[in-house]
């Protein structure tokens, strides 16, 4: 049994979040999910959105914030993270037209180091989120690797999403091994559901478990083939007969 709790990445059940953020939150605790990772608070405010992941018994495994607030807004996204509970904040995504060369994922990994740095002195972690684009080829090396190393670990981890690495050509366990203790949370995604496509999950817990880092996995269900609720339903299922909680 994974000593490793699971949340569950907001995004997957997004329009009933929209709707009702609070029942969303406590149906995800009644599936079993130890915490919720926030893209947004729906139909609430931040605090609102704490007091209701708190009274599902839910904790708060981390917060995607877009690049604008985090360039904008860094101090506002501090005070809802201390609300939240979250000592980890992380950056989602970047266009795609505006990573086209080495040269701009190591402009991006300067940029990320610097808000790190500032979130760093405050108590909070900022991490960067991959999808497939970033695991392109630029001057022989993949995109995120030339983000990542211009940016200092103590400044920035990541969250690697493993169906993304894989559908980019990368194995989401050799990933894991190369950046060791800067995942320290975990997207399990997969095509649909989890462990309906082509994500090797065995050996991405076994890299987390040899690594030993990793303090929340986190389930995204992005393109569900069924209703929402019952997917993420069906995730969690899949992942307790693994074993994994």
């Amino acid at each position: 049994m994974s000593t490793i709790p699971a949340s569950l990445q907001l995004w997957s059940v997004r329009d009933a979040v929209k709707a009702d953020f609070a029942a969303t939150v406590q149906a995800v605790a009644d599936i079993g999910y130890a915490g919720v990772e926030t893209a947004g608070y729906g139909n609430l405010d931040a605090t609102a959105a704490a007091t209701a992941i708190t009274a599902a018994g839910l904790k708060c495994s981390g917060m995607h914030v877009a690049l604008a607030r985090l360039r904008h807004e860094a101090d506002e996204v501090l005070i809802e993270a201390k609300a939240l509970g979250t000592s980890h904040v992380i950056c989602p995504f970047f266009p795609r037209e505006l990573t086209t060369s080495a040269a701009a994922f190591v402009a991006l990994g300067e940029e990320l180091d610097r808000i790190g740095a500032y979130f760093r002195a405050h108590g909070v972690a900022l991490h960067y989120h991959n999808h497939e684009h970033e695991i392109a080829r630029f001057d022989g090396r993949l995109g995120f690797d030339w983000l990542l190393d211009a940016a200092r670990p103590a400044n920035l981890g990541c969250e690697p999403d493993v169906y993304w690495l894989t559908v980019g050509g990368k194995d989401p366990a050799a990933f894991l091994r190369e950046q060791g203790r800067r995942a320290k949370l975990i997207h399990l995604r997969d095509k649909t559901e989890i462990g309906t496509g082509a994500v090797d999950f065995e050996s991405v817990f076994a890299a987390a478990d040899a690594v030993g880092a990793v303090e929340w996995y986190v389930v995204e269900v992005g393109e569900p083939s069924i209703e929402p609720l019952a997917a993420v339903r069906q995730s969690w299922e899949k992942l307790r007969s693994w074993g994994r909680v």
